[in-house]
């Protein structure tokens, strides 16, 4: 596992370290179910404290992409069903677009489109 951590970074060291995870995640690196090393691991690895591993553990945490378990570890679970459904919508929106590209509909008015109907399901 190679992680960038730049100490000179005016960025903090946990959040390097969180956004390390989730490129890891994103170019799977790093795959559902597999698990991170121990905080104290890391920690070593990288040569920072292990409270600022924690740190960037629990964010990922809260943001849905790892879960944190006593034997286990942090491992990554990302929820698939959200997956799942953006992969749907992409599918669906493909269509739609095309549809609106043969209309000249452009990237704009497509934006203006959604941005509304989001309204209006935050208003409703």
């Amino acid at each position: 596992m190679y992680m960038k951590i730049d100490f000179n970074s005016d960025e903090a060291l946990y959040i390097q370290l969180r956004n390390q995870i989730i490129y890891g995640i994103a170019t799977s690196q790093f795959q559902e179910g597999d698990n991170l090393p121990s905080v104290r691991e890391l920690a070593e690895y990288i040569g920072i404290n292990m409270h600022t591993v924690n740190k960037a553990y629990s964010i990922l945490k809260q943001e849905g992409y790892i879960k944190l378990d006593r034997r286990k570890g942090a491992v990554i679970a990302i929820d698939i069903d959200k997956m799942q459904a953006i992969n749907d919508l992409r599918e669906e929106l493909r269509v739609i677009l095309a549809k609106a590209i043969c209309r000249d509909i452009n990237c704009q008015d497509v934006f203006k489109v959604v941005e509304e109907i989001f309204c209006e399901f935050e208003r409703g």
